[in-house]
């Protein structure tokens, strides 16, 4: 089984790349389309008989549509005689028309990397119903047959086949079909306690109609070379007074943070403490406002000051016990009456803007 599929899919891929077309050359847009076909051929009902002798000639017609240049779909009506036969020499005609809804997959734009190619292969699925009548010959015949059907037998019908197909011009195409289908047990009056299976081969001519022209390719832009513009004369040089160099002043904000009831910095708060020393002294022409704050939603007012101004004075003290010069300290406390960040615990903090 898996060397039959190899070898279908190598004859599917010779086809196709044999075939292979660009699209660009179609003034059409190859997909999509719709299509009306009729096919002739011979089709047989397998059963346990000589086989040849139950092949009957078969006809059909479709409609349908390409969506894409991959997937379509299609209405189809095949039937006309059908054959039977009971050994060791009696064969019994019977009538037959079978209507499918079939999928179309088209395997050369499916795994091809074109979207037109004149030869194409399609892989066929279906479901629809089968309706037989005239059963007369076996009925009026001396074999008595349990299961055999008076007036008309109703059955389902699953179909799966290929289709080649070749495009001849842009509307016209030539076909071979070749399909299985698979009918319900009695079908052919006869039981063997599974589906009844139909083989049919047709060749077929299709009309393809509905094709969407490609958009005519936009005008190359007409490039008009402008005139060449005169050289103006250059300009005097004027000399430009060099601008005063201006020395920006050194400052340092420096924000430290307590925690609730603290004034004195501990830890990474008393190294900002540090670095705000170092950069005064390195910078002794800078003076330094240090504000006390403390944060609303803790205590009232009068205490709140309190911290406020504890906070500050021991920063203040701090910097003149590393010998800043108290007449560069400005100091001041605003209580809770200022929240200068919207976090209240953040509120509990001392701010030096030296500069």
């Amino acid at each position: 089984m898996k060397k039959i599929l190899l070898l279908a899919a190598m004859a599917v891929a010779s086809v196709c790349t044999v075939s292979a077309q660009d699209a660009s050359e179609l003034d059409y847009k190859p997909a999509p389309y719709m299509f009306i076909g009729l096919q002739g051929g011979a089709q047989t009902t397998f059963a346990n008989y000589d086989q040849v002798k139950l092949i009957t000639p078969t006809a059909s017609f479709s409609f349908g549509s390409f969506f894409t240049p991959v997937v379509g779909a299609r209405l189809h009506v095949n039937g006309i005689w059908n054959k039977s036969g009971i050994k060791p020499n009696f064969e019994y005609d019977y009538n037959y028309v079978t209507t499918d809804l079939d999928l179309l997959l088209n395997l050369c734009t499916l795994f091809g990397r074109k979207d037109y190619y004149p030869l194409n292969v399609y892989l066929i699925g279906g479901v629809g119903l089968n309706y037989a009548w005239n059963n007369d010959d076996l009925l009026n015949s001396n074999h008595q047959l349990p299961f055999a059907w008076e007036d008309y037998r109703l059955s389902h019908n699953a179909r799966v086949g290929a289709m080649l197909d070749y495009n001849i011009a842009k509307h016209w195409s030539v076909n071979l079909e070749v399909s299985a289908n698979s009918l319900s047990d009695r079908y052919n009056s006869q039981v063997n306690q599974k589906d009844d299976w139909q083989l049919t081969a047709q060749l077929g001519l299709a009309y393809k109609f509905g094709f969407k022209k490609k958009p005519a390719p936009a005008p190359a832009p007409v490039v008009v070379e402008p005139e060449p513009e005169p050289v103006p004369e250059p300009a005097p040089v004027v000399k430009e007074e060099p601008k005063p160099v201006v020395v920006k002043k050194p400052e340092l904000r420096t924000e430290i943070f307590y925690a609730i009831r603290e004034t004195v910095p501990v830890g990474t708060e008393q190294a900002k403490v540090e670095r705000l020393i170092k950069f005064l002294k390195d910078n002794p022409q800078t003076k330094v406002a240090v504000t006390g704050y403390a944060d609303v939603g803790t205590g009232n007012p009068e205490i709140n000051m309190g911290y406020s101004k504890g906070r500050a004075e021991n920063v203040a003290k701090a910097l003149t016990d590393a010998g800043i010069d108290a007449a560069r300290i400005t100091v001041d406390a605003k209580g809770d009456t200022v929240q200068p960040f919207a976090e209240n615990d953040k509120n509990r903090v001392t701010i030096a803007i030296a500069e």
